[in-house]
C-alpha cells in the first residue's frame, strides 16, 4: 500500500512539470515581439552587381528535320518499327514504320475497281460503235427507201390519180424515216459518247485511288533525309494531360495521331538550346545578345552562345514566362539532342550600389518598399528600383547595413497573433 501511495506521488509529481513547461511555453510564444524575432531578415549591402539571367533548357538541333504521322484518313497509326532514341542514321534509312495493313487493303480493293472500271470502258465503247453502225445501217436504209420512192413518183404520170396519189404518200413517208434516222444517228452518238465517258470517269477515279493508296503506304515509312542523331519525341496521343504529368517517348507498338511528330533529326551543324524564362527577365534580353551555355553531360566545358529568338509570353498569372532560343557559335561533335543546358546570359555591370535581395522588395499598386527592421519593429519604407533580376533587387533610398525583412512581417503576425488568443483560452 505505502508502495503504490508513492509511485501516485511521482506520477503526479510527473504531470505537474510538464503542465508547467507547457504553461511557460505558452507564454513565450505569447509574448509579444516573439513572432517579430521569427521573420527572417537581411542586411542591405553595397558593391558591385552583375545583373544577369540563368535559366536551362534543352539542347536541340538547328532547323530540325521533323519525321511526323502522315495524313492517311485514318483515325490513329501503329508504329511497327522505331528507331532507338539517340542512334545515327544516314540518309535514307527507314527511322519510323507504321502499320500499312489498312491501306494495303484499301489498295488491293482500288486496284480491282481500276481493273473493273477498264473493263466497264471498253464495253461502253464497244455498245457505243454498235448503235452508231446501228444507226448508220437505218440511215442507209432509209436513203434506199427514199431513192425507190422517188423512182415511183416519176411514174405518176403515167398512173391513175389514185395510185399516183400513194406514191407521193410513200415518197413522203421515206423522206420522214430517213431525218428520223439521221436524227436518231446524232442522238445515239451524243448517248454513246456520254456513257463512254462516264465510264472513263469512273476509271480515273479509281486509278486515283489506287495512286492515294499507293501513296500513303509510301507515306507510311518515314526516312531520313539529312544524317544525324534520332530524337524521339513525348506521346502526347492520351485522353488526360495534367500539369506535372510526366510523357513517355514513343515506343513500338504506340499509336499515333496522324499529323503527330514522331521523331526529328536535329542539324548536327546548327545546335540550339530552347529555354523557358520567367517574364520579369524579359527585359534584360536582347537578340544577338551573347550568352555562356554549359552542358549537364560535359563537365568542365563552356560554349558561346547568342540569343536567336524570343517566343510570346505564356502561363498562369503566377508563373508567366516565354521561350527562348539560344544558337551555339562553335558546337562540338559530342553534343547530342535533349542534354540538359545551363545558360548564364550577363546583362551589365553596377559599381558602387545599393541592393537587397528580390524576395525582399514588395509592390504594391505600383509602389515599392521594403520593410526596415526598428526598435518599434518592422515599417515600411519606399525606395527606388533602379535594375532588378531574379535574385538581386538594385535600389535607393536606403543605407548600406539597414536590416530589412526577406517576407511580409504581417503576415507573419496574423497567425502568431491567433496562435496567442488560443494559447490564452486555454489557459483560462
Amino acid at each position: 500500500m505505502k508502495g503504490k501511495l508513492i509511485g501516485l506521488a511521482i506520477t503526479f509529481a510527473i504531470l505537474g512539470a510538464i503542465a508547467w513547461g507547457a504553461m511557460r511555453f505558452v507564454r513565450v510564444t505569447a509574448a509579444p515581439g516573439a513572432s517579430a524575432a521569427e521573420v527572417p531578415t537581411t542586411s542591405v549591402k553595397q558593391g558591385k552587381v552583375i545583373i544577369s539571367v540563368a535559366a536551362r533548357g534543352e539542347l536541340q538541333g538547328g532547323n530540325s528535320e521533323m519525321l511526323s504521322a502522315p495524313m492517311t484518313g485514318n483515325d490513329q497509326l501503329a508504329i511497327t518499327s522505331l528507331r532507338d532514341p539517340g542512334e545515327l542514321v544516314e540518309p535514307g534509312d527507314v527511322v519510323v514504320q507504321f502499320d500499312t495493313t489498312t491501306q494495303e487493303y484499301n489498295l488491293r480493293e482500288a486496284e480491282a475497281d481500276l481493273a473493273e472500271a477498264d473493263q466497264q470502258v471498253i464495253q461502253a465503247q464497244a455498245n457505243a460503235d454498235a448503235s452508231v453502225e446501228e444507226t448508220a445501217y437505218a440511215v442507209k436504209a432509209a436513203e434506199s427507201a427514199v431513192t425507190l420512192a422517188k423512182l415511183d413518183v416519176r411514174r405518176n404520170p403515167l398512173l391513175p390519180s389514185i395510185q399516183a396519189r400513194q406514191n407521193d404518200i410513200a415518197l413522203e413517208q421515206a423522206q420522214n424515216r430517213l431525218k428520223q434516222a439521221q436524227q436518231d444517228v446524232a442522238n445515239k452518238s451524243a448517248n454513246a459518247q456520254a456513257g463512254t465517258a462516264i465510264q472513263q470517269a469512273n476509271l480515273n477515279k479509281a486509278k486515283v485511288t489506287a495512286e492515294t493508296a499507293k501513296r500513303n503506304i509510301e507515306s507510311m515509312t518515314l526516312k531520313a533525309k539529312t544524317a544525324g542523331y534520332v530524337n524521339i519525341q513525348n506521346n502526347t496521343f492520351t485522353n488526360i494531360i495534367y500539369t506535372g504529368m510526366q510523357l513517355q517517348p514513343f515506343q513500338l507498338g504506340d499509336t499515333v495521331r496522324p499529323g503527330l511528330t514522331v521523331a526529328q533529326i536535329p542539324d548536327m551543324k546548327q545546335w540550339e538550346v530552347s529555354a523557358q524564362i520567367g517574364e520579369l527577365d524579359r527585359g534584360h534580353l536582347n537578340a544577338g545578345q551573347k550568352v555562356a551555355i554549359s552542358v549537364v553531360a560535359l563537365p568542365g566545358k563552356t560554349f558561346d552562345g547568342h540569343v536567336k529568338s524570343m517566343g510570346g509570353t505564356a502561363g498562369s498569372p503566377w508563373d508567366r514566362h516565354f521561350e527562348a532560343r539560344i544558337s551555339l557559335d562553335k558546337p562540338a561533335p559530342e553534343l547530342r539532342p535533349g542534354e540538359t543546358s545551363n545558360m548564364l546570359i550577363t546583362v551589365e555591370t553596377l559599381d558602387n550600389v545599393l541592393w537587397v535581395p528580390s524576395q525582399a522588395l514588395f509592390d504594391t499598386d505600383g509602389r515599392k518598399f521594403v520593410y526596415v527592421k526598428t526598435p518599434k519593429g518592422f515599417m515600411p519604407r519606399d525606395v527606388t528600383l533602379v535594375r532588378s533580376s531574379e535574385s538581386q533587387a538594385v535600389i535607393t533610398g536606403l543605407k548600406d547595413g539597414d536590416e530589412v525583412a526577406m517576407s511580409n512581417p504581417d503576415q507573419q503576425n496574423k497567425p502568431a497573433t491567433q496562435n496567442g488568443g488560443a494559447m490564452k483560452a486555454l489557459q483560462k
